[in-house]
């Protein structure tokens, strides 16, 4: 007697169901588990501290960086590692002066604490220039200084150079040219342009005219360089490099975004991005006015941000006697951007609280004030 199947039937062919009743159980086990675990909660913690560490190093600004750790709150305690916070980036740690908070600086000095040395020097400049917390600021930049930070040794020259949160008698000229020297030596480029200057003028070094006109060049090319190798020039590079020394004279500096590098060769180049740090210091007194302060000026370089900290710490242009500039390199940088177009002789410079000046007949100034210098055009 034939005894018939029965779908039912536990001993069933396999190809011609899919599921054996061994596999369905396991099946339902394995969904049953799926439902009551999270596969994210089995990631190891040095995989995601890993993954952090390489969203901090790459974000392109603060909030890409933060809502992240914001979404649970395993982000958020990794996301606060000292090695995540060390690997962070100039961009994520760019904050807006509008967004400044007690948190911003409490997030800043995690990244400092966790041994970052691009938060010790942005830190330290918002605490110097805009905190009027001079010996903490220039603690921190000198933290950053000792681990080659040329921003760092750069700003730490300026801050000689000028005295900066002292009087003029604590200018150290030699020192700036030591600590520009060593930022040169690293690639900074408008400490490449400091140190020539200072040796074309003889301003804190021994002069060497040959000498100092070899670092502007390095300086130009430099710069020519970096913007050839930024992704922001790409294919498009070939459209303001220029090689007509005739041409390019009859263009108007300020009427462009454009930074005549190379101007004997006529090549010009976008102007260079601006540090987080001199963005900040920027924005900052913009909100509160424009000015530092009573009788005090910003550096007319829009790239810089710096702010005097003391009457007539900054020099005139010697030419028309309206702007001012913190350092020889940032008077370089706006004259080739948009100066060299706005500059014109005056007779009489215009009053900054009753100190004033007359041209000398030769493009020069007759400063009456003592306590304030004058810087000529290059």
């Amino acid at each position: 007697m034939r005894t018939s199947t029965t779908p039912n039937s536990i001993t069933m062919n396999k190809t011609n169901t899919p599921f054996s009743s061994s596999s369905s159980s396991s099946f339902k086990r394995n969904r049953c588990f799926s439902s009551k675990s999270d596969f994210f909660d089995s990631l190891p913690d040095d995989l995601l501290i890993s993954i952090l560490s390489k969203l901090a190093s790459s974000a392109s600004s603060p909030s890409d960086f933060i809502k992240p750790l914001i979404t649970c709150k395993r982000f958020n305690n990794l996301g606060r590692h000292s090695l995540v916070l060390s690997k962070a980036s100039q961009r994520t740690l760019g904050i807006n002066a509008k967004n400044w908070s007690e948190s911003a600086h409490r997030f800043l000095k995690q990244c400092v604490d966790a041994g970052n040395v691009e938060a010790c020097y942005i830190l330290g400049m918002i605490r110097f220039y805009c905190l009027q917390n001079r010996g903490s600021g220039a603690s921190l930049m000198a933290k950053a200084a000792i681990s080659s930070h040329a921003p760092a040794l750069y700003s730490l020259a300026v801050i000689q150079f000028n005295g900066s949160g002292g009087s003029k008698n604590d200018k150290d000229l030699r020192a700036g040219v030591a600590l520009c020297a060593r930022a040169a030596f690293l690639g900074h480029i408008d400490a490449l342009r400091e140190l020539g200057h200072c040796l074309q003028d003889g301003y804190g070094v021994c002069q060497n005219i040959m000498e100092g006109r070899r670092f502007l060049v390095q300086a130009n090319a430099r710069e020519l360089a970096a913007v050839l190798s930024s992704s922001t020039a790409g294919a498009g590079s070939r459209s303001w490099v220029t090689c007509n020394p005739i041409a390019h004279h009859r263009t108007a500096v300020g009427s462009s975004a454009e930074c005549p590098l190379l101007s004997d060769f006529g090549c010009n180049v976008p102007a260079p991005e601006a540090h987080p740090a001199s963005r900040f210091m920027a924005e900052w007194f913009a909100l509160r006015g424009g000015a530092p302060g009573p009788g005090l000026r910003l550096c007319s370089h829009v790239g810089c941000g710096r702010p005097e900290t003391r009457r007539h710490e900054f020099r005139r242009c010697s030419v028309c006697g309206i702007v001012n500039y913190c350092s020889r390199a940032c008077q370089a940088l706006d004259w080739k951007l948009q100066h060299k177009a706005e500059c014109a002789p005056l007779e009489i410079w215009p009053e900054n609280d009753g100190d004033g000046g007359e041209a000398n007949g030769d493009g020069g100034i007759l400063n009456e004030n003592d306590d304030e210098d004058v810087i000529g055009e290059s």
